[in-house]
């Protein structure tokens, strides 16, 4: 986002730009952050249809520790937003300098966490199907799956500290487009690696392939998020005009810097561990269903990306339009760049939400080729539907808050919802209803969490502590 000096009224004050203008700015900004969040989910289409296409079992695997690698994902995420929400703030102050000192800081940070995790994580690989209650039929398949994946955390650190610093700079464009390019490169490596050889239509032609089956896919994931990684980092570092590294620069990390990443990312880190945690039990609670709930549990939550992944792209707006807009002490502004972003997250997720209800047996005929299957995910994925507008205020106001700092009590608010309601319900009813109650549960408890933001946002408080960079 462009550096303009702020016009003033005549008494010095300054003046707020049209209202026509501020949402121009928020779908300016969202579109490419958008586009980001659909490639990731096309990606996360195909995984599903190339694993599913081996059957039940082998999505049934990966669906087992999908909530366990979402996890290590939201703590790259954390450590990520903890630094680039201060760029954010510097940039919008105009303090260019010190951004570049802040992203210096953040990649020796984000290298050591990213190290750190996929050690952890490596570690636990060949007890976490065990722990998670998963059939002996998919508990070797999911553990290949996640000691493969873990092995590429730094990679997933990497990717995700560049491209947030890129996008609170203001270029949402550059991480999109590499976002999606990993969706074309996880395509190729999955089909290279997941079967033993394929047909180019209309050619003719045999490629051969690795036949790694459920190994293979982590192994096409590994290596797309190596490449994007690497391609991330070349384009903050040497080409981003706000924050690529000259010499002279200072790496040693200080105290100031570090404590407030820490004031982020920790309620951050907090929050995804209690959602991931929350998922995990959720996990544990489907398990006893059989491998057929898994997968339909497992695809049904990719089909649903549909709806909520482009309310994703929109909070990224938000977190730099607001943090860039407290930055130059423009509160006003940040308030209705935050309302808005809202109100269009809303208004997107909604339509998608009719989308998905009215095109979900065709998503799972495209995921998916048993019927068990197939029937069970088109039941709970249009239960889901309902909760997508509320869903959506949730998404975005997390998105908006982050950009002011404020970590702490969204993370109290989702602590609440996803334990008090989410697996609470989910425990009465799933051995009553199976996987609809499951998905009841999850139903209500998106509701619950979007009226709690929803709250908050409107009260305003999410701004009152400021943010010192």
């Amino acid at each position: 986002m462009e550096q303009h000096p702020i016009p003033t009224g005549a008494e010095g004050n300054p003046l707020s730009p049209p209202l026509k203008t501020q949402l121009n700015k928020v779908i300016r900004l969202s579109i490419p952050a958008i586009l980001a969040q659909i490639s990731s989910m096309v990606m996360q289409y195909i995984d599903a249809a190339m694993v599913g296409s081996l059957g039940a079992n082998a999505s049934a695997s990966i669906g087992l520790v999908s909530t366990s690698t979402w996890l290590m994902g939201g703590l790259c995420i954390s450590l990520a937003t903890g630094f680039s929400v201060q760029v954010a703030h510097l940039i919008g102050g105009g303090r260019e300098e010190e951004a570049r000192n802040v992203l210096r800081q953040a990649l020796l940070c984000a290298l050591t966490m990213g190290l750190l995790l996929a050690a952890v994580g490596m570690s636990i690989s060949g007890w976490l199907p065990v722990w998670l209650g998963g059939d002996s039929e998919i508990q070797s398949d999911a553990s290949s799956y996640f000691l493969i994946y873990t092995s590429a955390l730094p990679a997933v650190q990497l990717r995700q500290l560049s491209g947030s610093m890129l996008q609170c700079s203001g270029n949402m464009r550059t991480p999109s487009l590499l976002n999606a390019l990993m969706c074309l490169e996880d395509v190729i490596f999955n089909g290279l690696l997941i079967f033993p050889g394929l047909t180019v239509p209309g050619l003719g032609l045999r490629i051969p392939g690795a036949g790694m089956g459920v190994a293979g896919a982590a192994m096409g994931t590994a290596l797309a998020e190596w490449v994007t990684a690497a391609l991330m980092l070349a384009a903050v570092c040497l080409r981003s005009p706000k924050l690529r590294l000259r010499a002279g620069g200072k790496w040693r990390v200080t105290g100031k810097c570090l404590g407030t990443a820490a004031r982020i990312a920790v309620p951050m880190a907090f929050e995804h561990t209690v959602l991931c945690g929350a998922q995990i039990a959720s996990t544990r609670i489907v398990a006893p269903l059989g491998n057929i709930s898994i997968a339909a549990n497992s695809l049904a939550v990719t089909a649903e990306s549909l709806c909520y992944l482009p309310g994703y792209g929109i909070a990224a707006a938000a977190t730099t339009l607001v943090g860039q807009s407290l930055g130059a002490d423009r509160r006003d502004l940040a308030r209705r760049y935050a309302r808005l972003s809202v109100l269009l997250a809303v208004l997107l997720m909604s339509a998608m939400a009719v989308l998905m209800f009215m095109l979900a047996p065709a998503v799972f005929r495209l995921l998916t080729p048993d019927p068990a299957v197939q029937a069970l995910g088109v039941r709970v994925l249009r239960i889901e539907a309902f909760a997508e507008p509320l869903y959506a205020v949730s998404i975005a106001a997390a998105g908006a808050m982050r950009g002011a700092g404020d970590t702490l009590v969204p993370s109290l608010l989702n602590l609440t919802s996803m334990w008090g309601v989410r697996i609470t319900a989910a425990a009465l009813l799933a051995p009553r209803f199976g996987l609809v109650g499951v998905w009841l549960a999850m139903c209500g408890e998106l509701c619950v969490r979007g009226l709690l933001f929803l709250v908050r946002l409107l009260r305003g408080r999410w701004m009152s502590r400021g943010l010192e960079v």
